[in-house]
Order: C-alpha cells, then structure tokens, then sequence
C-alpha cells in the first residue's frame, strides 16, 4: 500500500533499490532480518515496480528503469594472486548477508527475463564517507578514536577490501540509470584495494594531524581482535566494463576521499 501511495503521488520514472540489510557481523547474529529485508523486501518492491510500470502508458513504461544496487559480496573471496572479481565472475556468497544480495540478485534479473521488467545491477565494492551508518569500518574507527577506545581490526588486519567513496558510487549509479543497457550488470569499484589494517593507520595519521591526542598516537590504539567467523580474505573490483561502455570513472583516490571523510565527522562533531 505505501509502495502504491508512493507512485501514485510521485510518478517514478525510476526506482534506485539501495534498501538492505548489510551488515556482514548482524547477518552472522541473526540472519532472519536480512532474509526478510534482502529477499523479500526485495521482491515486495519487484511486485510493485512491476504493477507500476505495467500500468504505464506506452512512451512512460520505455523509459522507466528498476535499478538494484548490490555488493562485490556476492561473488565470494579472492586470494592475493585472483584477477578482480568480474560481471561474469561465478557467484559464490559466504556470509547470510552475501546470501541474501545474492538471491537478491537472482530474482532482480528474473523479473527481467521472465516479466520484461527494465532492469540494471550494479555490484560495488567497500563504500565510504561522509554520513556513513557508524557500524562500518571507517566511521566507528573515527568515533573510538576521537573518544579515545581501541580500534578493532579483526584478525590480522590483512584482509583486503577495494574502497569507493561514497559520491563516486552516485555518479556511477546515475552513469548506469541514465545508460545502461537493460538486463545487464556492471562492477562498481574505487581501485584502491587496501589492508583493513593498512585503512585504519591511514585514518590515525590524519586524525593525528587534524586533531592530535594530549599523549601518544592514534595508532596506539589498535587492536587486532578475534576474527569474524568465515571472514572474506580478500574482495577486488575490476570496473572495466563501466569505465568502457558508461565513461565512468572514479574522481577520488583513497587519500583525498578519508580526508574529506575525516574533516565531515570532524567538522559535524561526531561523538562515539
């Protein structure tokens, strides 16, 4: 009913589905909100566009698009020497919450190929920036240390992740509404694959300079801490495929995005 309020009062032209779940350490606790959310969620929101778009008249419905926003997650874990992960990389999710993007996923393209539904994917590497919900990496390692708590790394801060900050993702987002070809997929990534460990001395060194503690450094505060269970080595994003067709192009490094990162939650006062 509020999916059908929604379009009646708003007229969409497009849906961007970013709704999830996507905390890989709550999916290990209590997988059943990211079943519901993820999965059926996701086909609540396929049943409306669907029943939406075909209610449209015939130049509206051409140009409508459903766009569902999902996770590198889902194609499994690389070792150090794997090629990046691929739009046409096997899937081979390890976490509930990687599970759930994945039938996500599955049932995405099977609204496309069974009902026509004008559908793209997009699968992204680790975000970051400004506004982050504090239980990811980068946020909570700003909150601790501005409080002066340890910094968790979990095991032993090597696992690898490819970082995208958070505006980039939008571009790309709109790069792939605006052109991208229906039914496809296509790899979001920030090419900066980082150590957990090698991201978190990064963020002491600049809170160091923006903002020093009275005694010692913020590195001084990390701790590496029991692993998560199943934890992913390593994720890698090859974006060749949007770079190509979409001229799509990340505009941030990894050092200018954490500093525009760290200055917002410095800036906004962010206490842990």
């Amino acid at each position: 009913a509020l999916y059908r309020r929604q379009h009646a009062e708003h007229r969409p032209r497009a849906i961007v589905h970013n709704a999830a779940e996507s905390h890989v350490d709550r999916s290990i606790e209590g997988p059943a909100e990211f079943i519901q959310t993820n999965i059926v969620g996701t086909f609540s929101l396929l049943e409306e566009a669907r029943a939406w778009w075909g209610a449209l008249a015939p130049d509206e419905s051409t140009r409508f698009r459903f766009l569902h926003v999902s996770t590198d997650e889902v194609y499994g874990s690389l070792g150090a020497a794997d090629p990046a992960f691929m739009e046409t990389t096997a899937y081979a999710p390890n976490s509930p919450y990687a599970a759930s993007k994945a039938a996500s996923d599955h049932l995405v393209r099977a609204y496309h190929h069974t009902y026509g539904l004008p559908v793209v994917t997009t699968n992204c590497s680790n975000n970051y920036g400004p506004g982050q919900f504090p239980e990811k990496l980068i946020p909570l390692m700003i909150t601790n240390a501005l409080a002066e708590k340890p910094l968790p790394v979990y095991g032993d801060g090597l696992n690898v992740r490819d970082w995208l900050y958070v505006l980039d993702h939008c571009d790309a987002i709109r790069a792939v509404l605006d052109r991208g070809r229906l039914g496809e997929t296509y790899n979001i990534g920030g090419h900066n694959e980082k150590t957990n460990l090698d991201v978190v001395q990064v963020l002491c060194e600049m809170l160091d300079s923006a903002r020093p503690r009275k005694s010692g450094r913020h590195a001084d505060l990390i701790r590496l801490v029991k692993d998560r269970p199943g934890h992913d080595r390593r994720y890698a994003i090859d974006a060749t495929k949007i770079e190509r067709e979409l001229g799509w192009r990340p505009q941030e490094d990894f050092e200018s995005g954490m500093r525009k990162t760290v200055a917002w939650y410095l800036e906004k006062g962010v206490r842990a």
